[in-house]
């Protein structure tokens, strides 16, 4: 949660008067509980979408980078309150088919990638990129790790670039 990926999408959120809830999955920073192998954690982000049913009659796009992307990303089909998601370097390589299976969706999708990706890799980004349904857009930041160190910006401001596109749609 305390990255500098997270903290820059979530300060730009909040700057574009754009509500947003972030969390740290269970035994990360001082979270309490332990890694469950994705199922745990796919349970938290689903109280997390039931908490944010019972603040706001919104829509819901979940946000998620790396692991985050891969789990948050597989609860889209959870609730018909989510219209999509972002997954921002989702790393399909590490987490096995399951995962990609689960956000598979005809709702909204971004897929934010550095093209110097080597965890979740950019040399097989476009072979997964493609099995997902329309409609889909994708994001390749030039020169950008899967830290994307001094490109975060650039990043948030995409995703709130289409955020607010999909909010006129």
């Amino acid at each position: 949660m305390h990255n500098n990926v997270i903290s820059s999408i979530f300060d730009h959120l909040i700057k574009n008067n754009i509500s947003c809830l972030r969390f740290n999955f269970r035994g990360v920073e001082g979270s309490t509980g332990h890694y469950s192998g994705g199922i745990g954690e796919l349970s938290d982000v689903h109280s997390c979408i039931k908490f944010l049913q019972k603040k706001e009659n919104r829509k819901i796009l979940i946000c998620g980078y790396s692991y985050g992307a891969t789990i948050g990303c597989s609860a889209v089909n959870f609730s018909e309150s989510i219209i999509g998601f972002c997954a921002i370097s989702f790393p399909w390589d590490f987490m096995g088919k399951n995962f990609g299976d689960f956000s598979q969706t005809d709702k909204f999708k971004l897929f934010i990638q550095g093209d110097q990706d080597s965890i979740a890799r950019y040399d097989n980004f476009l072979s997964h990129y493609k099995k997902y349904l329309k409609p889909k857009e994708k994001i390749i930041i030039e020169g950008a790790d899967h830290f994307y160190r001094g490109l975060e910006g650039i990043l948030a401001e995409d995703l709130v670039r289409f955020i607010k596109k999909i909010q006129t749609i």
